[in-house]
């Protein structure tokens, strides 16, 4: 008998390693194929196997679902911890400028801040950033190290421009990394692929989606004003 069911909460090749071991130590599981890509495993098996029982078997962690097409929470409750940090965003720009309103000053701030806050989620869930990074960022794809150091770029973007520090070459850095970023978002919108973006970190679970191209292309576009 075979049998594939949805499996939410993969970040790495570790969570796909005992996934598979899991559920190959079930009774009557002759063979599994996990893939973290897809986010599914294929059971072959002498008998049913209920999903509920491979919840359980998994704990909570994952979230196992019988149908292939997971029934999604609406993009905007999902987006939620994203347009809350944005809000925050906006506010702490205002609260640094209120007085003194400059639109140079209030983009440096803006993209300090964002930076800052951003690369924070990043180190909450450090060991898994990477590989969920390298599964839609060109560079990360092929350099890793890339990949494990660009919590430490973002930071180090973030205190620059907080403290207007070489402001239009640090912009000239944001505006390559956020484009090479972009390009992989893109790619997996056009692609329609179902990925989770680690705009967030690992964490947050955000989903890849039109959200996160225009965040990028917002910070391009002020990355360009501060250049010129």
């Amino acid at each position: 008998m075979k049998k594939t069911i949805t499996i939410s909460g993969m970040t790495c090749e570790n969570c796909e390693s005992y996934i598979r071991k899991k559920i190959e130590s079930l009774p009557d599981v002759k063979k599994v194929i996990v893939s973290l890509e897809n986010n599914n495993a294929t059971i072959y098996s002498k008998s049913y196997i209920n999903a509920q029982y491979i919840q359980k078997t998994l704990g909570s962690k994952y979230i196992v679902s019988d149908s292939l097409k997971i029934k999604k929470e609406s993009k905007l409750r999902q987006l939620k911890p994203l347009f809350l940090i944005f809000g925050y965003l906006i506010f702490g720009t205002y609260y640094l400028n209120h007085n003194d309103f400059n639109i140079e000053k209030a983009m440096t701030d803006f993209m300090g801040l964002f930076f800052i806050i951003f690369s924070f989620f990043k180190f909450l869930d450090y060991t898994t950033f990477p590989t969920s990074f390298s599964k839609y960022d060109p560079l990360a794809k092929k350099i890793i190290s890339y990949a494990k150091l660009y919590p430490f770029v973002e930071l180090s973007l973030g205190v620059c421009f907080l403290f207007e520090w070489k402001v239009q070459i640090v912009s000239f850095i944001t505006f390559c990394i956020l484009t090479n970023t972009t390009i992989g978002i893109i790619k997996s919108l056009f692609n329609k692929k179902e990925i989770e973006c680690a705009c967030l970190g690992t964490s947050m679970k955000l989903p890849m989606t039109k959200a996160t191209l225009i965040e990028n292309i917002v910070m391009i576009s002020m990355a360009l004003s501060l250049m010129i």
